[in-house]
């Protein structure tokens, strides 16, 4: 007991120095509030919402180095979190959804003969799938997350300015797409597959080709995210498209020829099963591409302006820097 008393105090004292300072308690509280709130009146409480915050609060509590990690990571948060509101304000709402046109011009661009018959790409792909393109497109797929975040966990390791550079312009890139989504609302190739080009407003997301990976697996992987899937119509641009960009752009800044490589790979992977899962036009996932690489070139402007510069440095020091 004498020697268990001792210990349990260094211990109790090494955890309370590891608490966040006093001065951050009342934003946490009023960051919680306005968390509760915002789910609870305004976009409807689900279970993974509490799951979320109580994970928030553990990173919170729980050691200087996971508050580290989350003061990083808020900026990407933040834009989960509004990417999961855009169901509480559906863009079918604020402009004409696209059903029509998008597909008629991809398959002119981009259009193969089977036969006599001219087909879509996502067409063709319908008639000439394979189980081993299922399975790879599913891997790349489910991955156009997860990767940017690993990527991002391992800038914040080793490279925690570059890691903020990068978090921030994942998020810019995101509310760059967003936007085009209330001004361009479009079907998927998936939708015009099942409902021709008629609009029905409450169509639920798909997995559409993809679900061949799940059943080939014997999983419900993607059955299960698109399940609940926030827009439907939100195929132009392809922000699976874009990530794989954002990391290639912002990789090339370590100078590390097998990233190069890793990540044109991915590029590949990605924008291939795009189309091939019949969830974007070509066009898509080249307007997708398109809006990463403009994305980093303002970003990267806005990154030298006196305001942003001061933010970092502000948050430098948060993250461990």
């Amino acid at each position: 007991m004498a020697i268990g008393r001792p210990l349990k105090s260094v211990v109790l004292k090494n955890w309370v120095n590891q608490l966040p300072p006093k001065s951050q308690l009342p934003w946490a509280g009023i960051v919680s509030v306005l968390y509760w709130s915002w789910f609870g009146v305004v976009v409807g409480l689900r279970p993974e919402h509490a799951a979320m915050f109580f994970f928030l609060i553990f990173l919170y509590f729980a050691h200087i180095q996971t508050r580290q990690f989350l003061f990083a990571f808020a900026v990407f948060l933040f834009y989960a979190i509004i990417y999961d509101s855009l169901r509480a304000f559906p863009n079918y709402l604020f402009s004409t959804v696209h059903t029509q046109d998008l597909y008629h011009a991809d398959k002119a661009l981009f259009g193969i003969y089977n036969g006599a018959q001219k087909l879509s790409l996502n067409e063709y792909a319908l008639l000439h799938n394979t189980p081993v393109l299922d399975v790879l497109s599913g891997l790349f797929y489910i991955n156009w997350v997860p990767v940017p975040l690993l990527f991002a966990f391992y800038l914040f390791l080793y490279h925690k300015s570059l890691c903020l550079k990068f978090l921030y312009a994942f998020v810019f890139t995101n509310l760059m797409g967003i936007i085009i989504y209330y001004v361009f609302p479009a079907a998927p190739p998936w939708y015009v597959e099942m409902h021709g080009f008629q609009l029905l407003v409450n169509t639920p997301a798909n997995a559409a080709g993809l679900l061949n990976f799940d059943a080939i697996t014997g999983t419900r992987v993607f059955e299960s995210i698109y399940s609940k899937g926030p827009v439907p119509f939100a195929a132009m641009p392809s922000l699976h498209a874009a990530f794989p960009v954002l990391c290639y752009l912002y990789g090339r800044q370590l100078k590390k020829s097998w990233l190069n490589i890793a990540f044109l790979i991915f590029i590949a992977g990605i924008w291939f099963s795009a189309v091939y899962s019949r969830h974007h036009y070509a066009i898509d996932v080249l307007a997708g591409g398109l809006v990463a690489v403009t994305a980093y070139k303002i970003f990267e402007q806005l990154a030298q302006t006196k305001p942003m510069q001061a933010w970092f440095a502000k948050l430098l020091p948060l993250i461990g820097g």
